[in-house]
């Protein structure tokens, strides 16, 4: 079966194919690290991992790309409002400077904890605000452009394919809305592609250009640094679904303006991690982060398996009732997959993987392909070698760290605890989870506590 994956600019599922053979650019929207990444973004880049995974298991070398934005997005898409890395800056009393290297090292450390490959770049907007400067002088000269007060704008009308990936009706926009949002302003999908400073104040962060001081617009950086690192034409360009409507729309605007010619093959965008009452959004303060879940017991890795409960183009609404699910299949998995260590490593089962490949290929149908590690650790004509084999290979896409070591902590010593602890393990192993959760919730009269740690299973006193 050949590689098929959904493309939001055609609106199908379609047969992939890279530019270079063997090759694959892709390029991923990063955080704006203003505030921590909460659970609903951290979905996204999960989506993005495991396409990458993906791409290498089936024989793709891949360039990643990923930005980090640490100026110009403002609170409003609408150009208008505060630069979140001052509204971060501000909330915590912090330079800008201190608030951007905070919240860049808390996200690699979440990414980190949910097994996510490092992109093979990473790219800051601060640091390439040159490249940003000469694209839009590169935008004048072409006659994108126009001059208010406040900053340069892009005039989409003159780019007659805007907005076509998002579908959107420009007309049916300019009829229902107040174009005057910003005095000046052309059309409402018109956006600010250099904003300048105010004048007779001073921002925390701008940047001398040939039009005054100020700072680049947010959707200006993706462009400029995706044709930096992977040029005029590549493969992929991933983010939130968020992302269509304008940032995206935008990025091809001024991309496809400068260099006339068709900038990205491949768009594919994840869905919203929901909570009961909406959207997660930091504006409103009610979002969830992964060290919230590691302080309320939770293993990262168990979130990650929650993700995969669902295909990443459809809507997933949070609840810690799934999660509390997610938590006790990854401890099956692992106390299942413990009874296979004993064993050595024998041959790769052709048929589950054949299964697990397919699952991948058709659009990354992670559902599809844990339900083969589930039917493989139960089918009893696999040998434990054959099923350790197949289970490492899985592991190459799935990241649950299900080889672990199960070990004591060593603070438990008493002889009629150890015996409860295996006696669960032999539950588990024989399906008896009526048993073991029995067990589980004696152990916790008794003040044992077993949970997925760093290490591993720990058994530790609470």
């Amino acid at each position: 079966m050949a590689l098929r994956l959904y493309n939001t600019e055609t609106r199908s599922v379609d047969l992939f194919e890279s530019i270079e053979k063997n090759n694959v650019s892709m390029y991923t929207c990063g955080p704006t690290v203003y505030h921590y990444a909460h659970i609903g973004n951290l979905r996204t880049y999960v989506f993005e991992d495991i396409l990458k995974r993906t791409l290498l298991r089936n024989g793709y070398k891949v360039n990643h790309v990923m930005n980090i934005t640490d100026v110009g997005h403002l609170t409003d898409d609408g150009d208008d409002g505060d630069d979140k890395m001052e509204v971060g800056a501000s909330r915590e009393g912090k330079t800008v400077w201190e608030i951007a290297e905070h919240y860049t090292d808390a996200f690699k450390n979440d990414i980190k904890r949910l097994n996510i490959i490092d992109p093979d770049i990473w790219c800051k907007a601060t640091d390439h605000i040159q490249e940003q400067i000469d694209m839009v002088e590169s935008l004048g000269e072409k006659g994108f452009t126009y001059e208010l007060a406040d900053g340069l704008y892009f005039n989409t009308a003159k780019f007659s394919k805007y907005g076509n990936m998002a579908g959107l009706d420009l007309e049916g926009l300019q009829a229902g809305s107040r174009v005057e949002q910003i005095e000046g302003k052309q059309s409402i999908s018109d956006f600010c592609v250099w904003k300048k400073s105010p004048s007779g104040s001073k921002r925390l962060m701008e940047w001398e250009s040939p039009w005054g001081r100020g700072f680049p617009g947010w959707h200006l950086e993706c462009s400029a640094m995706a044709l930096k690192y992977l040029g005029k034409h590549f493969d992929i360009h991933c983010g939130g679904v968020d992302h269509v409507r304008v940032h995206h729309c935008n990025e091809i605007a001024q991309t496809e303006a400068v260099t006339g010619e068709k900038w990205v093959n491949w768009w594919m965008h994840g869905e919203f991690l929901l909570l009961d009452e909406g959207k997660m959004s930091k504006s409103a303060d009610n979002f969830l982060t992964i060290d919230g879940l590691v302080k309320k017991g939770y293993d990262p890795l168990a979130f990650r398996l929650y993700l995969m409960s669902a295909h990443y183009r459809k809507a997933l609404t949070f609840t810690f009732e799934a999660l509390d699910g997610s938590q006790k299949a990854l401890e099956r998995l692992r106390v299942k997959v413990d009874t296979l260590k004993k064993h050595k490593s024998g041959e790769i089962s052709q048929a589950y993987t054949e299964l697990f490949n397919n699952a991948l290929k058709d659009d990354l149908n992670m559902p599809k392909a844990v339900s083969q590690l589930w039917m493989l650790l139960q089918d009893e004509t696999i040998s434990n070698e054959d099923k350790h084999a197949t289970v490492v290979d899985m592991e190459d896409i799935l990241q649950l760290d299900l080889f672990k070591e199960i070990k004591d902590e060593g603070s438990i010593d008493e002889p009629a605890i150890i015996k409860l602890i295996e006696e669960r393990n032999k539950a588990r192993d024989e399906k008896n989870y009526a048993r073991s959760d029995e067990i589980r919730d004696q152990l916790k009269d008794m003040g044992i506590q077993i949970t997925d740690g760093v290490e591993g299973v720990l058994f530790k006193r609470i």
